[in-house]
């Protein structure tokens, strides 16, 4: 019987890669990061790896497949926003850090977070990302009250049908992801924060 580890954190029991079975192992190095690692958020799944795998494919389509246009830093700091509308410590860590590293400003940066943390988003953006920050935050927590002028407001801004089609797949996946983390206690005790290298984002 595989047994419970405090080493990787949740309310639920996860499959370390020396526990795994052959079928699982495989999956895993699916989920693997750039850093060699399986981050919690994907090893939650190893009780059912099917999930997993359909994760993994949510999440490199909507945050790193190369056809997407809504430019990297804006993507992640996106997400991080929903993160913190949700009150995901989980995804706001390892997201902030990578929005931190591809804007590659301390100044700017932290003029970003103090916005989306405050609440105060005009401190720091405008524009069409001022007008996708709104959709997010009602979005978020007012599902049921979209109305098609959401849509409207986001063109009249700027964003292109494929843009506004990014922006709210970006919102849905983070959604789903916060749910899946805080609703089952997942933690980032023995994960590498972060998807980026600093030195090659």
């Amino acid at each position: 019987m595989v047994q419970y580890t405090e080493k990787m954190s949740a309310w639920i029991r996860m499959i370390s890669d020396d526990e795994a079975d052959d079928a699982l192992s495989e999956i895993l190095k699916l989920a693997k990061t750039p850093h060699g690692t399986v981050d919690n958020v994907m090893r939650i799944h190893s009780l059912r790896p099917n999930t997993m795998i359909g994760h993994i494919k949510l999440y490199k389509a909507v945050l790193h497949d190369k056809t997407n246009t809504i430019s990297l830093w804006f993507q992640e700091t996106l997400g991080s926003y929903v993160s913190l509308l949700n009150g995901c410590d989980y995804s706001f860590a390892n997201h902030w850090r990578n929005a931190k590293v591809l804007i590659n400003s301390s100044e700017k940066s932290k003029l970003i977070k103090d916005a989306l943390v405050s609440g105060k988003l005009e401190l720091a953006f405008d524009g069409r990302e001022l007008e996708s920050l709104h959709y997010a935050n009602k979005l978020t927590l007012n599902p049921n009250n979209m109305v098609k002028e959401d849509v409207i407001k986001l063109k009249r801004s700027g964003w292109s049908d494929g843009e506004i089609l990014e922006i709210n797949q970006i919102i849905c996946y983070f959604c789903y992801a916060n749910r899946l983390l805080n609703g089952l206690g997942v933690t980032t005790e023995g994960d590498v924060i972060g998807y980026y290298n600093p030195d090659q984002p």
